[in-house]
């Protein structure tokens, strides 16, 4: 049934987002439109997810779609800093990862905990990211803020490239180190679970991951225009519609993929996607856009603002003391949701 309603969504939403975008409807409806059809498109990507991780496992399946999941949410990047909107990019990648560690496993630890009332992931994997989490946020991203006081805008710009080019060679050797040189060596230990029929083959999977994606980027292009109105409209800043609105629309396939899989009781997947497609963002996408940024007039350094690195480290401080044990239940997905929430009305204030 959910299914056919996103379906529906989809093959509605699509066309009439085209159809609005060249007769230009009211920037109100189409901001509402967009999203809706970014959303709808996830469950397409989450479907594919799933297909994969039954054919390449949970840490394949995950990466895939945090890429994929992320690719949206870069491309939107891309556009932001080309119509010089810095300040609603460094906002969205800190929604991203505030949205992944408190809202996406939040929602996942929640679901799946309901259903079940003690639910285990990888938890050598866990303490593996812990590590990752703890040096992207309160190292690579501390650092710049700190060091940028006594530094004028060249100098704090030429450290936060170097910061870039670092974080996205400790990630790729992160890769490196989880799928090739250790794969396997920290096997989750669990029973035996029934082998599964994938909904679609590899190759139907990817194509439909990659189809949604260029989709959704074509939709995201036009996405970005509307903020401006819609901030002036609803009175909100630049700030919430970055950490909040635009975080959530592009981490739709996030959501509905990792809250899929622990409802499913696939908590190793669920919990791959949340956190690895926060490392992603913090070890990846970030630094590239520290480095796109650079061909466009307005170059943005890794500077966040104090509220922004505040909420972020006692995310990663939080998910770490919650995830270290590599069990969850529902209390801990309440206490991941209800500390996002607050956040979420401290910026909707500031």
């Amino acid at each position: 049934m959910t299914n056919k309603i996103f379906m529906v969504m989809t093959f509605s939403g699509v066309p009439l987002s085209i159809i609005g975008t060249l007769m230009n409807w009211s920037n109100i409806l189409l901001f509402f439109l967009y999203c809706i059809t970014i959303i709808a498109l996830a469950s397409y990507m989450g479907r594919a997810t799933e297909s994969l991780a039954i054919v390449a496992g949970p840490r394949i399946g995950g990466l895939l779609n945090a890429t994929f999941g992320n690719a949206v949410e870069l491309i939107i990047s891309i556009f932001s800093l080309k119509a010089g909107l810095v300040g609603v990019v460094l906002a969205s990648l800190t929604g991203s990862v505030l949205g992944n560690l408190l809202l996406v496993a939040g929602l996942s630890f929640f679901v799946g905990g309901l259903k079940y009332k003690r639910q285990e992931f990888n938890i050598y994997d866990a303490r593996h990211n812990s590590g990752l989490l703890m040096f992207a946020v309160m190292i690579a991203f501390v650092i710049p803020e700190v060091f940028s006081m006594n530094l004028t805008k060249s100098k704090t710009l030429t450290l936060s490239i170097g910061i870039s080019v670092i974080l996205i060679f400790l990630y790729l050797a992160a890769l490196f180190f989880k799928l090739v040189t250790h794969r396997g060596v920290y096997q989750h230990e669990r029973e035996t679970e029934e082998r599964e029929e994938p909904e679609w083959g590899k190759e139907k999977a990817i194509a439909i991951l990659a189809i949604a994606t260029s989709i959704v980027a074509y939709i995201s292009e036009h996405l970005v225009h509307t903020f401006e109105f819609v901030a002036s409209t609803f009175g909100w800043t630049e700030l919430f519609i970055g950490i909040i609105i635009v975080a959530i629309v592009g981490n739709a396939a996030e959501h509905a993929s990792a809250v899929l899989m622990a409802y499913k009781n696939k908590m190793d997947i669920a919990v791959e996607i949340a956190i690895g497609s926060t490392l992603q963002v913090a070890m990846f996408v970030l630094p590239v856009l520290v480095l796109i940024s650079l061909f466009f007039e307005k170059s943005m350094p890794l500077i966040f603002s104090w509220q922004e690195l505040v909420a972020m480290a006692s995310s990663v401080l939080l998910m770490v003391v919650i995830s270290n044990d590599g069990e969850s239940n529902w209390f801990e997905g309440l206490t991941l949701i209800a500390a996002y929430v607050i956040m979420g009305i401290g910026f909707f204030l500031s």
